[in-house]
């Protein structure tokens, strides 16, 4: 079920609108291939696993419960692949709480004597799911922020230095996860301060998959010329009628998709500018910040998750915070992260973990 897990999640860019899924077959206690969903329209992971391994049958491991026929569907179901196969026994991590499938995939190869068991890596299959459940639950992207900061929560010095906080391996890290977001979001503070490309380039070069990048600009402050504007990858700039008439129209030139949001206290509707990413398929937003805009998204609750790579440095003095905002009065209503992940990037720590453990849109786990 690991190595299911594991060919799951680099699949993650290229499978919306469906859920990345991974899968096993093993054939005497050996594998003998894996798969994993393909993009929209293309073999599912069941059955790349199937059409690699060839005739035999076996034990299949797979994410998520086998699909079915339902309306609208283009692939041939999963459930009916696995029983053609000759797989004799199924572990299935999690149920499929899509209304379509629920339960049916797995009756289904029951009913026909296949073996079926459930649970088997079902924690870690939510985890990986996350963004698809909160997307199809709600409609909403999955919001990631990311930040990189000093022990002392810095992310620049009073002169607004900030390159570079972490070391390459940090770095490193947070390119190849923007290659597998759909979106990566930064205020017009960053744009200003940094002039980055938000560009995905694990290893120095161009991911094949470059997220959509969106620029927060309640007051129109970005320079038409910045370089988010003259890369060959999407660009959306959410903005309001606070911003100027000739800023707009610089902007469009440049090649940008231009959101017009209610204003909101400190700048535009963050929730509404959700909601119309999601329309526009994006599962996961990675937001990079600054901390304006990092804050403003967590005293809205937005956020789902958070990556804070730290640096063994101390910035001091009056540094921007990695988070900014209000904040709360009390300690016991500060956002505390679960399930923590720590990883050492050269001399740099990443922890990561979930803002909330328990949404409502997160699917209970069934067996």
């Amino acid at each position: 079920m690991q190595l299911a897990l594991d060919a799951a999640a680099p699949a993650r860019a290229r499978t919306h609108p469906n859920p990345w899924v991974g899968a096993v077959v093993v054939r005497r206690g050996q594998v003998v291939a894996t798969g994993a969903t393909g993009s929209h329209g293309g073999h599912h992971a069941e059955a790349a696993a199937l059409a690699a391994a060839g005739p035999g049958g076996g034990d299949l491991y797979v994410t998520l419960e086998p699909c079915m026929p339902f309306p609208g569907k283009w692939t041939p179901p999963c459930a009916q692949a696995i029983v053609e196969a000759g797989i004799s026994r199924v572990v299935v991590a999690l149920s499929d709480p899509h209304s379509a499938v629920d339960g049916r995939g797995i009756a289904y190869l029951r009913e026909l004597g296949v073996i079926v068991e459930v649970g088997d890596g079902a924690q870690s299959s939510l985890d990986l799911l996350r963004p698809f459940f909160k997307h199809r639950s709600t409609g909403l992207p999955y919001v990631i922020a990311k930040f990189a900061a000093s022990l002392d929560g810095r992310t620049a010095t009073n002169t607004g230095d900030s390159k570079w906080i972490t070391g390459e391996a940090a770095r490193e890290r947070a390119h190849q996860e923007r290659a597998r977001v759909d979106a990566i979001i930064v205020g017009s503070g960053t744009i200003l301060a940094d002039d980055p490309e938000l560009t995905a380039r694990p290893g120095g070069r161009r991911a094949g998959h470059q997220p959509a990048r969106v620029v927060v600009d309640s007051r129109g402050r970005s320079p038409a010329a910045a370089r988010v504007f003259s890369t060959a990858a999407p660009v959306i700039v959410a903005t309001t009628s606070n911003a100027p008439a000739g800023w707009r129209r610089d902007i469009a030139a440049a090649g940008s998709q231009i959101i017009e949001c209610e204003t909101a206290e400190g700048g535009l509707n963050l929730n509404q500018l959700l909601q119309v990413l999601g329309q526009r398929g994006v599962t996961t937003a990675w937001v990079e910040g600054g901390g304006t805009l990092l804050g403003s998204l967590f005293e809205a609750g937005l956020v789902d998750e958070v990556w804070a790579f730290i640096a063994p440095l101390i910035i001091g003095g009056d540094g921007l915070p990695a988070v900014g905002g209000h904040g709360p009065d009390l300690i016991a209503a500060a956002n505390r992260l679960s399930a923590i992940h720590i990883e050492t990037l050269g001399a740099d720590v990443l922890i990561r973990g979930f803002v909330n453990a328990t949404p409502a849109w997160l699917p209970e786990r069934r067996v």
